[in-house]
């Protein structure tokens, strides 16, 4: 039965529910230990967020224990969240694959589980556009993509592969200013932005971020893992520089980027930054 609400004189006097639930997006740091020290753990954040302290203060990061051997103890894990919290951040989460005991350690703690969206290992992907045209007959290169997206099972045992932008699907296209405390976000294609992001603006993109104004805000493309993603921006003034989870905050500009047309990519496990067309 379908009701018609606007009919219903007493549609207006209906009150809001006390709460809504509902699915963001949301952009989470996670910190990736390789020791159970607390000293070499506080040592370390404090330097990095020395370089940045507005960006990192009392930022929520998810604690991600996939590089050691196997889930620490209890006791050794509460004495890393300290470190965390001694450095100026708040752990909201944990994370270490599928590794045995981290739900019993985490309910210990509790604490939710929180995936990462970035396997330990991978090759880089090949964006499709960069392929060569087959000299075969046209019909041939249809069938291609097909495929390519149905079949993606997961193993319990490995961390999930990187989300594939459908080469097919249209860029999103943004046309207004990002203002501060607003997110833009183009789930499993790219995001072109024909105005202006504003510092505390967000926006992030499966696939490649172009940015046809000024960029003062934080830029996240290969959100999900496509490391083969590049951001591109006409004037360069961002607060932070994200591709596939590897990112570089900026407390000043380098000169020779500072409102500059700057493309952003991402070798291996290192982030370049350089002008457009220099």
């Amino acid at each position: 039965m379908i009701t018609n609400l606007e009919s219903n004189p007493n549609a207006a006097d209906t009150p809001l529910p006390v709460i809504d639930i509902r699915y963001g997006q949301v952009g989470l740091l996670h910190v990736r230990i390789r020791t159970l020290d607390p000293g070499a753990i506080l040592d370390e954040l404090t330097g990095r967020v020395a370089a940045a302290p507005h960006f990192f203060r009392r930022t929520a990061v998810c604690l991600d224990l996939i590089a050691l051997e196997k889930v620490p103890e209890v006791t050794e894990i509460r004495a890393v969240i300290e470190a965390v919290r001694r450095a100026g951040m708040l752990t909201i989460g944990l994370a270490a694959g599928a590794s045995e005991g981290l739900e019993a350690a985490a309910i210990a703690l509790d604490l939710p589980i929180i995936s990462s969206f970035r396997p330990r290992t991978r090759a880089v992907p090949v964006l499709q556009s960069e392929q060569p045209a087959p000299t075969a007959p046209a019909p041939e290169p249809a069938p291609e993509p097909a495929p390519e997206p149905a079949p993606e099972p997961e193993s319990a045992s490995t961390a999930p592969a990187p989300a594939r932008v459908d080469s097919n699907a249209p860029a999103l296209i943004h046309s207004q200013t990002v203002r501060s405390g607003q997110r833009v976000y183009a789930r499993n294609r790219d995001l072109i932005v024909n105005a202006g992001v504003g510092a505390g603006a967000e926006v992030m993109a499966d696939g490649c971020l172009h940015v046809y104004g000024s960029l003062r805000g934080r830029a996240m493309a290969g959100a999900r893992g496509e490391s083969a993603a590049r951001v591109f921006c006409q004037e360069f003034h961002a607060e932070l520089v994200s591709i596939a989870g590897v990112f570089r905050v900026f407390e000043t500009i380098p000169a020779e980027l500072a409102g500059m047309p700057v493309q952003a990519w991402l070798a291996g496990e290192d982030l370049h930054f350089a002008r457009i067309g220099a």
